[in-house]
């Protein structure tokens, strides 16, 4: 091939090469938001601003945490579904996420087409609690109370809906209990109301409710997981309080909107991972109750659509409504 028409060549391929490298900037260019679907105080919102330095160090970006609330976390994810594939937009969702596919009317998004779901941090159960002036010390004593006096005591939730509530609904039909449900707007407003006594069976995770078991403000009476969480050792399982057969855990996952480059994808996930791998951020989590367990795009999608297909069900066999 003469010299000069391979130069020729060569010149045009790489001008049509350049709007394609032009297409895929270097990432991240400029602040990242990770938005936090319930009010501060709350499990998610602990989580995300853990996370928010040693990510602002990893990425060598700004990492802000924007708290968008409502609808049990379902507009503030469905802002980020809406969002630009381009990396700069992600949300920290809750068990909620499952949940809200079944119990919101048009909530405005496909949970599993609109969304990546990028990293599962780990998972929790929840435990019953009573506040301490209540006579009850044990699910056996609560429920001969509850039994004894139908519809009387009430047990609080981060909201309508929540993993909780349908969590107590099936606790109320495999033990005979009727009880009252209070619900809150998140894991925040909880925490003050349960502190204060303002229902007598606060429901939520040990980061939400956690502070208040260590000061002796309430007691637990039973975790919800099939088996005792590593963060709570001393406090009985449901199966071990008389009530088998129910396995409900929180989890906590990180997603960003459909479509995101899987190199974008690739690095997130590593500093994600990074910064878990830090012992002090370890620990802290840890401290949140939180049973760290990191599962990649691979394991988190399946997980997700055996949590919607379950809860699901739950809420329409119990014919559940949104508040």
């Amino acid at each position: 091939m003469p010299q000069l028409t391979r130069r020729v060549l060569l010149s045009a391929g790489a001008a049509l090469a350049a709007p394609a490298l032009r297409a895929q900037p270097a990432w991240p260019s400029g602040p990242i938001r990770i938005v936090a679907p319930f009010p501060p105080g709350g499990s998610t919102d602990a989580l995300a601003r853990l996370l928010q330095p040693h990510l602002n160090r990893i990425l060598g970006t700004n990492v802000v945490v924007e708290n968008r609330t409502g609808a049990s976390g379902a507009i503030g994810t469905a802002a980020v579904a809406r969002s630009a594939p381009d990396g700069n937009s992600w949300v920290l969702v809750f068990d909620t996420h499952a949940v809200n596919p079944s119990l919101i009317p048009n909530i405005g998004f496909d949970t599993e087409r609109d969304l990546t779901p990028l990293l599962l941090f780990g998972t929790a159960p929840m435990v019953l609690t009573a506040h301490r002036t209540r006579p009850f010390k044990s699910f056996g004593e609560m429920a001969a109370a509850a039994k004894a006096k139908p519809d009387t005591l009430t047990y609080g939730t981060i909201g309508n809906g929540s993993l909780a509530h349908l969590t107590m609904a099936l606790v109320g039909k495999a033990a005979g209990l009727q009880l009252v449900h209070v619900p809150y707007r998140g894991g925040g407003p909880l925490s003050v109301a349960a502190v204060a006594g303002e229902v007598d069976l606060p429901v939520a995770t040990r980061p939400a409710i956690g502070a208040h078991i260590d000061s002796g403000a309430l007691v637990p009476l039973a975790q919800t997981g099939a088996t005792r969480s590593p963060s709570m050792p001393d406090i009985p399982t449901l199966a071990e309080s008389g009530v088998p057969g129910i396995d409900a855990r929180a989890f906590w996952g990180f997603l960003g909107p459909a479509g995101i480059p899987t190199p974008i994808k690739q690095r997130m996930e590593a500093a994600l991972l990074e910064a878990l791998a830090i012992p002090e951020l370890r620990q802290r989590v840890l401290a949140l109750g939180i049973d760290l367990e990191p599962q990649g795009e691979a394991a988190f999608a399946p997980f997700l659509s055996r949590q919607i297909a379950t809860w699901g069900q739950v809420v329409r066999e119990n014919n559940i409504r949104p508040d």
